[in-house]
């Protein structure tokens, strides 16, 4: 049986799909591109797909990250092309690796994400941002299925910082755009949880609502800062026989 690693995207309007919704689309995409997918057993046999720490509905997402579980082998470049073809513009996806290594859901502990707060004064996301970062604890409360919780939503942050607007930013009104670094932990904490979180520190609350984008999740390096790429293990682990195999030849006597 052969694993494959896929990273896809929520990109535009897509971003409104729930996570149901995008399983149901990415069923139909297996069955449009022919994948040789392996199913479980029992009464209602599905298809071997893994999903890992999906982004919450309404949320963009440049990595998003899956696994499927094939019968035949597959050549993966060939086959996120087909896959590709087959979802709409907007879940688009962009790299694929066999799976060599253990554990992919373990090297997803912290996400990167932006804010773009429109109608938000720069000056004023940064004050409300430093209020944030200096506090030990911030608390905020979120309505779940079971009542109202309330937690801290400072521990789990790593780092929160202010950036620039781009140059394609509209530049006719105020635009503070935010970059945050959140690690996964239990209760989540997710970027709403922040934004409520800047609320309560410095009354910070946008007149629209955020435009919220993951632009990474993988491994937090504790040294570094950084969150690493997930599917690295796997494409050096691929390319490890190859590097040995060209050093074997470069050897051989002629």
């Amino acid at each position: 049986m052969q694993r494959i690693r896929l990273r896809y995207t929520k990109r535009g309007r897509l971003r409104f799909t729930s996570h149901r919704d995008f399983q149901r689309a990415f069923e139909r995409a297996l069955r449009r591109a022919e994948v040789p997918m392996a199913y479980s057993a029992g009464f209602t046999p599905h298809p071997k797909v893994s999903y890992a720490n999906a982004a919450p509905t309404g949320t963009g997402s440049e990595a998003e990250y899956l696994e499927i579980a094939l019968t035949e082998a597959r050549d993966p470049q060939k086959l996120r092309r087909l896959l590709d073809e087959s979802l709409p513009a907007g879940l688009d996806v962009i790299e694929a690796v066999e799976a060599r290594t253990p554990g992919l859901a373990d090297r997803l502990t912290a996400s990167v994400w932006e804010l773009r707060l429109d109608g938000v004064d720069p000056a004023d996301a940064d004050r409300a941002v430093a209020a944030f970062n200096a506090a030990d604890t911030v608390e905020v409360q979120r309505l779940t299925k079971n009542g109202v919780r309330t937690f801290d939503a400072r521990s789990a942050v790593v780092r929160l910082e202010t950036h620039s607007p781009q140059a394609d930013r509209p530049i006719d009104q105020p635009c503070a755009i935010l970059r945050l670094v959140v690690r996964h932990v239990t209760p989540a904490v997710r970027p709403d949880d922040v934004l409520s979180g800047l609320r309560a520190v410095a009354d910070l609350a946008p007149p629209v609502p955020a435009a919220v984008t993951r632009l990474a999740q993988g491994l937090f390096d504790e040294e570094t800062g950084a969150v690493t790429d997930p599917l690295a293990p796997d494409r050096e682990a691929a390319e490890a026989p190859l590097t040995a195999d060209a050093t074997a030849a470069a050897k051989a006597p002629a």
